[in-house]
């Protein structure tokens, strides 16, 4: 009885900010050696990664994978194009639906599932500004009462 262990390496917060997610898939990555042991240390940044779908197949750019300290000559690029694993009839949805006017596929987090490295991508749909504030503006009054609910709790 195995059970299903995340262990996160990567996570973009700022995707949660800049986009409403509408959609999460959970893709896998085309990685070398050397790349899987630098993920397993948590050496990984997705902030300026973005995802594309070229011919059929969906690739993610920017993701950058530092290199593997004992490495040597077998390190990869660390911000080479890394293709990702999906079914044919998911990057069929994710193509019709980022065709459309607003619509993008963003990488949400990286992370080990069952030892296998693994991505999760949503399809989301970008925010205006008075979006932004919004969030912000809710944000601001949680954190103000939780902080009434601290200082009740102590007093």
């Amino acid at each position: 009885m195995v059970k299903d262990e995340k262990k996160l390496v990567a996570n973009n917060k700022k995707a949660y900010h800049d986009y409403f997610i509408e959609e999460k898939y959970e893709a896998g990555l085309v990685l070398h050696g050397t790349e899987v042991k630098s993920l397993r240390m948590g050496k990984c940044s997705i902030k300026e990664a973005f995802i594309r779908i070229e011919e059929g197949e969906i690739f993610i750019y920017g993701m950058h994978i530092s290199p593997y300290e004992k490495g040597n000559i077998f390190n990869k690029d660390p911000l080479r194009v890394r293709k990702l694993l999906l079914h044919k009839q998911q990057i069929r949805k994710l193509t019709g639906n980022s065709a459309e006017k607003g619509y993008t596929i963003v990488p949400l987090q990286v992370y080990f599932s069952d030892g296998r490295a693994k991505i999760e991508i949503g399809l989301a749909k970008g925010k205006k500004l008075y979006d932004k504030r919004q969030d912000i503006a809710k944000k601001d009054q949680r954190r103000e009462a939780e902080k009434e609910m601290k200082i009740r709790l102590k007093g």
